[in-house]
């Protein structure tokens, strides 16, 4: 196993590491049974079930429920799913030295649709990977290193490992860059939020309108977790709900969406 001596998985010092020079491209995976749960019942999964005859995803991380993985590394390649499968991808696999209930807890709070959860719960394929450190300082034990890679038919294609930097660095294994090194010519979907309220019957249309489009987007509803009339005000400058957001852009109403996607019909990108 690597040793990382006082590592921290949000921001400490690292020291003794070759992880930035680790690369398996050309290699096979390892050869691993991992033990998953399907509702009730136990099912060991085989890295052939995973891998073989498909073209496959991987994004390995320090932990479920840690801030960088839950805000970040997990759910933007959710959101990147019908893209990157657009492009050839079958699968797409989180993979986390946790045990199959963690991991199957964390799949729920995530609702990642689309993507695989596999618990390496005693780290036989990050260690396999040459990927498993030490995290004793930090009471979570040996844990998996953070990288994406792209696997073919059992065989690494490409790896993105992060870097031999203090702290947890995320800096290459995101989804955006393996999209990129799939396909850079690749058309992402719209990034949209909406703030609403509830009862509200105009923010009712624009969701209908975005489903209607088979348009992800991600809804903050007004006295839910703290989200106030002061938030609506301080972010869109307006009072009203709902307030939709496209790419950066406040786009307006409900009216103004349906005007929105109307123009950019031919334009849209399922997600």
């Amino acid at each position: 196993m690597k040793n990382i001596k006082d590592s921290n998985l949000e921001g400490s010092n690292m020291e003794d590491s070759n992880l930035h020079s680790t690369n398996l491209t050309g290699s096979t995976v390892p050869q691993v049974s991992f033990k998953t749960r399907h509702g009730d019942a136990w099912k060991e999964v085989s890295s052939s079930e995973l891998f073989k005859d498909k073209t496959v995803i991987v994004f390995a991380l320090p932990g479920a429920f840690t801030p960088t993985c839950s805000s970040t590394h997990l759910p933007r390649y959710n959101e990147l799913a019908p893209v990157l499968f657009a492009n050839g991808v079958d699968d797409i696999i989180c993979l986390s030295v946790n045990d199959a209930f963690v991991m199957a807890a964390w799949q729920e709070d995530q609702k990642a649709e689309h993507i695989t959860f596999i618990p390496d719960g005693n780290g036989d394929f990050s260690e396999g990977m040459g990927m498993l450190v030490d995290k004793r300082d930090l009471g979570f034990g040996a844990r998996s290193w953070r990288y994406s890679m792209l696997v073919k038919n059992g065989v690494i294609d490409k790896m993105f490992v992060e870097p031999d930097l203090p702290g947890d660095p995320f800096e290459v294994s995101d989804a955006d860059t393996m999209l990129n090194y799939i396909n850079p010519n690749a058309v992402e979907p719209a990034q949209i939020t909406l703030l609403s309220k509830p009862g509200c019957s105009h923010c009712t249309r624009a969701k209908q309108a975005l489903e209607a489009h088979a348009l992800r987007y991600e809804d903050i509803e007004l006295g839910a977790n703290g989200v106030s009339y002061s938030s609506l005000m301080a972010i869109a400058g307006k009072g009203t709900t709902p307030q939709v957001f496209i790419d950066g852009q406040n786009i307006g109403g409900a009216d103004a969406l349906e005007a929105w996607l109307a123009a950019h019909a031919s334009q849209t990108t399922v997600a």
